[in-house]
């Protein structure tokens, strides 16, 4: 949300990388570098080579992709679609030793560009599963309370599309005792996206809380039924492993996403998780079932998903195996012949 966001981006590699060589002039001395995202892996790339330590991308996600649906005055399609070839090849461009990816999609992707298998690790995204855990076996709702359906996140464009726009309506018609909470900055996306709705179903119930600390946010979510990813399709959130999932998830939340290819590999044979068609026309009636359903039947479905994330998803889980990773790959660093 910050201003000139796009121009910042481009600039700080550049500076990312001149902070690290005054480091290094002023004494300091690596073993590895670990670039974390797409941005600070072209500073790293830079460095492998003056440096000669080795680098290890931790891409969070395929960040140009999330583009490919913002309005085309914003980002034309044709220019979109160049970002993410130019970012999936960055690894190979420059020799990286190791590649961390947040998904076994984006994994495939970066393979696909001609980097070596081996040397990638789908690592995932983790959350504080201390934290995102229900207050009890069966998350039971406040009684006497609506029902509600929460979305928490950074509230971009690519959040906020067709798809979840004809859902929150369509829900917020065909039950208006339902509470919708958005819970993250008051982005234009999100104003944009609420007086559309309220335009449309002029009683529908929503909640916009802003920004809210990391900290806070289980609380925000605790007395919520279900919990929304309608995100557009795009090489971004396909390659992306949503954390609003697995922290909905962690929850107890029962969760309705469009069919992003990490999620679909990732929880296959999983109840508590819907996935709508890839045009998100049955989404709202697919958050309607899960409300229709009794508060123990939807416990029990989504109780194997919630077992499956705190066990493989907590951070000190996920933490162990990267960093397993990151030492290996750094004791045999990598011999691929650089890219043009």
């Amino acid at each position: 949300t910050t201003p000139l966001r796009t121009p910042k981006y481009l600039a700080y590699p550049f500076a990312l990388a001149r902070m690290v060589r005054e480091a290094v002039a002023a004494g300091a001395t690596y073993d590895a570098l670990v670039a974390q995202h797409s941005i600070s892996a072209v500073a790293a790339g830079q460095l492998r080579t003056q440096l000669r330590v080795p680098v290890v991308f931790n891409l969070l996600d395929c960040l140009t992709g999330f583009m490919e649906t913002w309005p085309p005055l914003l980002m034309p399609r044709q220019i979109a679609r160049a970002l993410v070839r130019y970012e999936l090849g960055l690894p190979r461009r420059y020799q990286a030793d190791g590649v961390l990816t947040v998904s076994d999609e984006l994994r495939n992707r970066v393979v696909a560009r001609g980097y070596p298998a081996a040397r990638v690790l789908a690592a995932y995204y983790g959350f504080d599963a201390d934290r995102f855990t229900p207050s009890s076996p069966h998350h039971e709702s406040p009684s006497g309370k609506a029902p509600m359906v929460v979305m928490h996140g950074s509230f971009d464009h690519h959040h906020l599309g067709p798809i979840a726009l004809q859902a929150v309506r369509h829900v917020a018609q065909c039950r208006p005792d339902v509470r919708f909470r958005f819970v993250g900055p008051l982005t234009p996306a999100l104003r944009t996206f609420a007086g559309s709705v309220r335009r449309h179903v002029p009683r529908a119930n929503l909640e916009l809380t802003g920004f809210v600390p990391y900290i806070d946010i289980p609380a925000q979510l605790a007395d919520a039924t279900v919990g929304l990813t309608p995100y557009q399709p795009s090489s971004g959130t396909h390659c992306a492993f949503v954390a609003k999932t697995v922290e909905y998830l962690g929850l107890g939340l029962p969760v309705v996403s469009t069919p992003l290819q990490s999620s679909l590999q990732y929880y296959a044979g999983l109840r508590g998780i819907t996935f709508s068609d890839d045009a998100g026309t049955d989404f709202g009636p697919a958050v309607l079932r899960w409300l229709d359903l009794p508060q123990s039947e939807r416990s029990a479905a989504v109780e194997p998903a919630r077992l499956k994330v705190h066990r493989e998803l907590n951070w000190p889980t996920l933490c162990a195996r990267a960093t397993d990773f990151v030492e290996t790959v750094a004791q045999s660093p990598s011999t691929l012949p650089a890219s043009r």
